[in-house]
């Protein structure tokens, strides 16, 4: 029987299954964009050409304080290689660097270590600049959004005269987008802040790759507005991390031209749904924990038919990310008893066990991962050792006629049925 090889993104390695290519619908990855790749380049221009903005050595001036927030190490934002672009501009305009202030944006994810930070913006940088983590608890509050949600920010960020966002731009399945001034709300805000903003991610118009009428992201968007945020760098990277697109500028307008780009890279046409849909994470940083790798699922719930197999394909090294996801997962005995309550009332972290919960009603969830077997089968979901062991389980358990689509970087793509 001729099988295509193919390898697939895990962890910091990657792992290979072959599949018949009788049973194969389609491999699908976001479009190559370029072949050669300029990562340095490509930030130059973005910045030499801000969108909806002057250069940002022309918005910066000597005597202010100026606050520079990129991503912790749960996102795939290329900080040390974005930050020179910035740091050339501040000493265009005569910043001295003890002016300059870095934060991590960490929602409500654990606090990155010295060392890790370190590593993130380049020792070089970690010596230079003041950087430190984002304090849920250390906040101002702004006002409240007119869907109610109370805007808490990071004081430094808050006292600041300059604000500065790092980011990547990938779809979002609640937010439509990541990047533009998610950096700040969630990314630098108070728990209850996000909480507010989150509860919205139940409602049928937060989806991913939808903006206008989507009300987490105009929540979100709306409570930045109360900050102001007076510059952005966002970029698009390739499985390999690579750089392939920049846009610099408004923290609305450059971000609308990023996610334009994110659609016309990501959106892919497919004949039909799969019986079988292999789905990637992404490898490392997507795949260290469930709360992350979930992105994956999100988007393989669009390629794979009703009953059908999900088989996921995600290391997630550092567990689940989440204690309550956890504890729904584990101790909720039904996909349907996880919807009601978060239905019945929102509970951060409970959220992400009930968007696992819809796609269980619709299709099997099947694990490649870290994750002790026994934990798998606590959470429903059927455990296995490699990729190629749970692909025969599923083309055995379905049928030899059953089609196999494989999404090597599941989060950055999203399905559109052909018509």
């Amino acid at each position: 029987m001729e099988c295509a090889q193919i390898w697939l993104p895990y962890g910091k390695e990657q792992v290979q299954c072959d599949v018949p290519k009788r049973n194969l619908l389609g491999i699908y990855y976001p479009k190559q964009m370029i072949d050669q790749i300029d990562e340095a380049e490509t930030l130059r221009q973005a910045m030499a050409h801000p969108i909806g903005s002057p250069r940002l050595r022309e918005i910066v001036h000597p005597g202010q304080k100026i606050a520079i927030v990129t991503s912790d190490l749960t996102r795939p934002t290329p900080s040390d290689k974005m930050l020179p672009f910035i740091v050339e501009e501040l000493e265009a305009a005569g910043v001295p660097d003890k002016d300059v202030l870095i934060v991590f944006a960490l929602g409500i994810h654990r606090p990155m270590s010295e060392e890790e930070m370190r590593k993130a913006i380049s020792p070089a940088y970690y010596a230079r600049f003041q950087a430190l983590n984002h304090d849920v608890n250390d906040v101002v509050r702004l006002g409240i959004t007119s869907r109610g949600t109370p805007v808490d920010i990071f004081r430094p960020l808050v006292e600041a005269d300059i604000r500065i966002c790092l980011g990547n731009i990938e779809f979002h399945y609640f937010a439509g987008f990541s990047g533009g001034a998610k950096a700040i709300l969630p990314g630098c805000a108070s728990r209850e802040t996000i909480y507010a903003n989150h509860r919205w991610m139940v409602t049928p118009e937060a989806a991913a790759m939808r903006i206008e009428g989507n009300p987490v992201r105009e929540d979100l968007e709306e409570g930045v507005a109360m900050l102001g945020v007076d510059f952005i760098l966002n970029v698009i990277v390739d499985s390999q991390h690579r750089i392939v697109a920049a846009f610099a500028g408004d923290v609305i307008a450059a971000h609308r031209a990023g996610c334009q780009v994110v659609i016309e890279r990501g959106a892919v046409d497919i004949p039909h749904c799969g019986d079988i849909v292999v789905a990637s994470a992404g490898g490392f940083p997507k795949d260290i924990n469930l709360l992350q790798a979930n992105k994956a699922l999100q988007s393989a719930k669009d390629f794979v038919r009703d009953q059908g197999i999900i088989i996921l394909v995600a290391e997630c090294p550092e567990g689940f990310g989440n204690a309550v996801m956890e504890q729904w997962m584990r101790e909720i005995p039904t996909p349907d008893e996880a919807i009601r309550r978060i239905q019945e009332k929102f509970v951060q972290g409970g959220h992400i066990a009930a968007a696992i919960a819809l796609i269980e009603k619709r299709a099997q969830i099947w694990c490649v991962s870290a994750f002790d077997e026994s934990t798998v089968r606590q959470i429903r979901w059927q455990p296995f050792k490699t990729v190629q062991s749970a692909v025969d389980h599923a083309l055995q358990a379905l049928g030899t006629d059953a089609q196999v689509i494989i999404l090597p970087e599941a989060p950055s793509i999203l399905a559109r049925l052909s018509t």
